[in-house]
């Protein structure tokens, strides 16, 4: 089987309020996708459920051929849009946790991307810097050896050198085979390493396709169709 998630006719309610209005997209193994859309467009709710943290009100979620669940969190490494270390922690508890908690936890490839990334195991999680909190989220997340990569917002309210190695990483160290979902709305920064996208505006999927294939239909960069799809709002 191609397809590493399915997601068929998709809905998410809170209470009155719909976050996803059925959402149907299909993700092939080895793809890098992009969720796109500004904030409060509904790309988080769509992550959180492919990451098994939310359950749908109406529709199939598929992953790797299983139903979200428990049975796909061991195959999905997952980076929310917030730090979610414990202020107490130094980067080698931080280490040690994952160690512990993912079986498929790869430990010379975190001590590698620890040094691209100028940290050290002694450094305090609550003296790091906005940038420095999402390298090492970064390299624990990456460091599993998981069949879906979904990060949120990874490049958000970092200072330009710290995009520029953050995206290296994500470029450089992906599985072969594995796909990665990346959401954003920096498109212009992340729009040459994603092969896929997906445009979601409020809860519906507005535009979905091929990078490549959107450029040459349109004569556009991504980042100007973006700009069409919602009008004023700034990528």
């Amino acid at each position: 089987m191609n397809n590493l998630v399915e997601v068929r006719n998709l809905t998410k309610n809170y209470g009155k309020k719909q976050a996803l209005d059925s959402v149907d997209i299909t993700i092939k193994k080895g793809k890098v996708v992009g969720i796109l859309g500004p904030n409060g467009s509904g790309k988080t709710t769509l992550i959180k459920i492919l990451a098994g943290m939310l359950r749908p009100s109406t529709g199939e979620v598929i992953v790797d051929g299983k139903q979200v669940g428990v049975a796909t969190k061991s195959i999905v490494s997952y980076l929310p849009d917030r730090n979610f270390l414990y202020k107490w922690m130094k980067v080698k508890d931080a280490y040690q946790f994952y160690v512990d908690f993912f079986p498929d936890f790869n430990k010379e490839k975190f001590h590698q991307l620890l040094t691209y990334m100028k940290l050290s195991m002694d450094m305090k999680v609550e003296s790091l810097s906005k940038g420095m909190h999402e390298k090492l989220n970064l390299a624990l997340i990456l460091s599993r050896n998981a069949k879906l990569y979904i990060l949120d917002e990874p490049i958000a309210g970092v200072d330009p050198v710290a995009r520029d190695q953050i995206l290296d990483a994500i470029i450089n160290n992906i599985i072969d085979e594995s796909s990665l979902i990346i959401t954003t709305h920096l498109v212009r920064d992340m729009e040459n390493i994603l092969e896929e996208v997906v445009l979601i505006k409020d809860g519906k999927i507005a535009l979905t396709g091929e990078t490549e294939k959107l450029r040459e239909e349109r004569g556009k960069q991504i980042e100007e169709i973006y700009k069409e799809v919602f009008g004023e709002v700034h990528a």
